[in-house]
């Protein structure tokens, strides 16, 4: 059985968030768990950031989904608003046949990683 358009998008996201973790600074190693049957992944050492998930919708979507409560989607429609599609507060939606924002996801994905650190920086 061959892969499909989104299991590679898939494989190529979940690259990205790890290479993501290795690149920002404080996150260190990353847990991945399932969270809804869904691959979560999240700075191994607590209350560095907040999940990351990663759900295939269909043979060519994957949506990256973030906690609502953080308003980090809304973030990211802020700052990228003609790069993403969006679903709600929850998640960047990802086709496997558009061109990966790469640069622009990844500093999503590190915003996601960092979100504790960057709420107590800006409190403390």
């Amino acid at each position: 059985m061959s892969e499909t358009p989104a299991q590679a998008l898939f494989d190529r996201l979940r690259a990205l968030i790890f290479e993501t973790a290795r690149e920002t600074e404080g996150v260190g190693a990353l847990a991945e768990s399932l969270k809804w049957g869904e691959p979560s992944f999240v700075p191994a050492r607590p209350r560095i950031g907040s999940s990351v998930r990663l759900a295939i919708r269909d043979k060519n979507t994957v949506a990256m989904l973030f906690i609502c409560h953080t308003h980090l989607v809304d973030r990211f429609r802020e700052i990228y608003p003609g790069t993403f599609a969006f679903e709600g507060n929850r998640a960047l939606v990802f086709r496997a046949d558009e061109t990966l924002p790469v640069d622009e996801t990844k500093h999503c994905v590190a915003m996601a990683l960092t979100w504790h650190l960057a709420k107590r920086r800006k409190h403390g």
